[in-house]
């Protein structure tokens, strides 16, 4: 089967290119299950329950997020009734929503989906290491097709929680730097899970990670804090695009994808 995961969306401009870019995506790569981070979708930072309909209506089955999840109140309701929104599994127990779930896919199959926090330069929650740990032996009980969403600022800790779980689970998929990495392979040695850095942003492409430049460069030069808006120029959907094996669950292949969209 193949699955498709769609790096951060970004705002309006994002949202867009989604919209626009699955159907398409889907039959030309015969696509069974999407994935993506809309962690920033509403604005640049948060998500909203008009977004979340939105977004699930364009056909993606299951909803990343990160550090930014609780931006905008109302996604508690949605965290709490809605299982395709899943925020960081590290957060304390008590916190609203989870942090997997196990979805059916178009052709049948059970995906089991986890979003995981890193620490380093991040906010200091639970071990996302350990915590991932729990959640594929729980999710392995229903589905040996796992997918890990690690959203983290570091490459070493994103590195790390690949070989971490090598083997166990069918990709470890880098979000939250907005930066698409050329680093995509099957691990070797299990020969069995995909991985790579940072799948990339889906939205404006002619920004600073998503951000208008004009306002950007300034913050840099003179610290003066400003309002960032939502860049609009050439948009891609970016993203990448796992081929698994159903039954064990193992990765055959890791390919990047960048839709300029129109």
């Amino acid at each position: 089967m193949k699955i498709l995961m769609i790096g951060d969306i970004v705002g309006e401009p994002g949202r867009r290119a989604v919209s626009k870019g699955i159907a398409s995506l889907r039959e030309r790569e015969q696509i069974d299950f999407v994935i993506a981070n809309a962690e920033n979708s509403a604005a640049g930072s948060g998500i909203t329950a008009k977004i979340y309909n939105e977004l699930i209506s364009c056909g993606v089955d299951v909803l990343t997020s990160g550090d930014h999840v609780f931006k905008k109140k109302e996604i508690i309701e949605i965290l709490n009734f809605h299982e395709r929104l899943i925020r960081p599994a590290n957060y304390p127990d008590e916190v609203p929503g989870s942090g997997y779930v196990v979805v059916r896919a178009v052709n049948g199959q059970k995906v089991g989906v986890i979003n995981i926090n890193g620490r380093v330069f991040m906010e200091p929650l639970d071990c996302p290491f350990r915590r991932a740990q729990e959640l594929i032996k729980k999710i392995k009980q229903e589905t040996q097709v796992i997918i890990v969403d690690i959203h983290a600022e570091a490459t070493s800790e994103k590195v790390a929680m690949g070989w971490y779980l090598n083997g166990q689970v069918s990709a470890v998929l880098g979000t939250h730097t907005h930066v698409q990495t050329a680093d995509e392979r099957v691990l070797p040695e299990a020969d069995h899970t995909a991985y790579i850095t940072d799948v990339g942003m889906s939205g404006p492409i002619d920004s600073v990670i998503g951000r208008k430049v004009e306002q950007i460069l300034p913050r840099f030069l003179n610290h003066i804090p400003m309002r960032f808006e939502v860049a609009d120029k050439n948009v891609q959907l970016q993203g990448v695009i796992i081929e698994v094996e159903p039954v064990s669950g193992g990765a055959k292949s890791i390919k990047r994808v960048m839709e300029k969209i129109t």
